[in-house]
């Protein structure tokens, strides 16, 4: 099992592409496993020229887990009465020290959802780690900019089920509600990743702790009107977990960037738009 060292973690990862070619990060969101990505996915940014490298972030898959913090209230948390065990500058923290640990710094990062917040701290915090900044259906502030709709939120604060045939009716209900009204989601990838984050164990309080980590994180868009790092922005217009207003701001807040919006996608990477959105990483890494 390929397990790192690294900011006194023990971090889970995976590598595809040639060794030689630039380094790629790819951020995970919340509560999401490497399991998370589409292996053709990831093969086909493999085949744009990147050596790709995927991980588990802390409390969740096969990287340390911090049980040892309890597990927050929720409602305290979304008050600010109870404070965050971690905030998305640690993850952060975890992803940069991953790059020195693997010696692939500097390399080109990109984060999807509350991965790609993750990766705007890295960009801020980490300078000497980013070529680049691909920031994917995400936000630079989440409670104040692109939060998700109230039935979304409604759906995400429902307890998955213990039951593994109703947890999986679940996940196909949460991903119907998000995906967005132009690209049918794939329910057998739906299931693919379903399946495979149970079996490797599914760490709710880990998710709890990512979330709360998420909500507590401060505003990123003056940080982010400093960089001076070539970026690129993707989002749907019809994104309901992270509304199209999030990207817009992070777009806003960039001074070197490019804007690609998806009419009718939603928190989701459609196979339609792989190519695309692989050439559209290649160009901004000629860019850098």
């Amino acid at each position: 099992m390929p397990i790192a060292e690294a900011n006194g973690l023990e971090i889970y990862y995976e590598q595809i592409g040639e060794s030689s070619a630039p380094n790629l990060l790819l951020i995970s969101g919340f509560g999401a496993q490497v399991t998370g990505w589409n292996p053709r996915f990831l093969q086909r940014l493999a085949d744009g020229g990147f050596r790709v490298t995927i991980f588990d972030n802390r409390d969740v898959g096969k990287t340390t887990y911090f049980d040892e913090v309890g597990i927050p209230d929720m409602e305290k948390v979304i008050n600010f009465v109870d404070v965050a065990p971690y905030h998305l500058s640690d993850m952060a923290a975890d992803a940069a020290r991953l790059c020195f640990a693997l010696e692939i710094n500097p390399a080109h990062i990109v984060g999807v959802s509350m991965g790609g917040m993750i990766a705007q701290e890295v960009a801020i915090n980490f300078p000497e780690v980013t070529k680049s900044l691909t920031s994917i259906m995400s936000t630079p502030h989440y409670l104040s900019v692109g939060t998700a709709t109230d039935e979304v939120i409604a759906n995400q604060m429902e307890p998955r089920s213990e039951d593994f045939e109703q947890f999986m009716i679940e996940e196909l209900a949460s991903w119907r509600l998000t995906g967005g009204s132009r690209y049918a989601i794939d329910e057998a990838e739906v299931r693919r990743q379903a399946d495979a984050a149970w079996k490797r164990g599914r760490h709710v309080d880990g998710i709890t702790r990512q979330t709360a980590a998420m909500l507590q994180s401060p505003d990123r868009t003056t940080g982010l009107r400093q960089l001076d790092v070539p970026s690129l922005v993707i989002h749907g217009t019809e994104d309901t977990l992270v509304t199209f207003a999030g990207g817009q701001a992070t777009a806003d807040a960039l001074t070197d960037s490019k804007f690609v919006a998806y009419d009718g996608m939603g928190h989701n990477l459609p196979e339609a738009l792989w190519d695309d959105i692989v050439g559209e990483i290649a160009a901004l890494s000629q860019r850098a």
